[in-house]
């Protein structure tokens, strides 16, 4: 059995440069393209809060205003708790770097808001623009537990509970 050989010329070294910086060229497209190529939310601390960050199981309490790019204010709340998994996805990814009483300034671009739906005042392919202030954050477990305290008659009596009959006048 024989082996066919073929000869190869030798490669200079100014070539195997050329090669190497093509591949960093490359590398350094593909990497330029991916982060521009994906969607982004703006974050921008206005006062630092404390502690933990809330997770998407964590249901939040926030003071927020939401505006569009002509500064129209579609929604406001000084106190609105939300679950963070029920939200935008672009509000949701914000929510979970937040810290307890901190603020914070977020821009939502429309692939991680309401994208091309029109959703209330907001129009299709809005940018949502929000100051938002965390106020607490509890896990879920811990708002069903609450909730059940004050159905079963916690503190200050028994919401939801049936009220007595009034006795018959004698």
């Amino acid at each position: 059995m024989s082996v066919t050989t073929v000869p190869l010329r030798p490669v200079s070294k100014g070539g195997l440069w050329l090669m190497w910086i093509g591949l960093i060229a490359l590398l350094v497209a593909g990497v330029a393209f991916a982060f521009q190529g994906t969607p982004r939310i703006g974050f921008e601390t206005v006062k630092a809060g404390t502690g933990a960050s809330p997770t998407a199981a964590d249901v939040v309490l926030v003071k927020y205003e939401g505006k569009l790019d002509d500064g129209t204010v579609f929604d406001a709340n000084e106190q609105a708790p939300m679950q963070v998994s029920q939200v935008v996805p672009g509000f949701s990814q914000a929510l979970t770097r937040m810290q307890k009483g901190g603020k914070y300034k977020i821009s939502i671009p429309p692939s991680l808001g309401y994208g091309d739906r029109a959703v209330g005042p907001i129009p299709a392919n809005s940018t949502l623009h929000f100051d938002i202030e965390l106020l607490d954050f509890r896990s879920e477990a811990e708002v069903r537990a609450m909730q059940q305290m004050m159905q079963q008659g916690g503190p200050g009596g028994a919401p939801g509970a049936p009220v007595p009959a009034p006795a018959p006048p004698q």
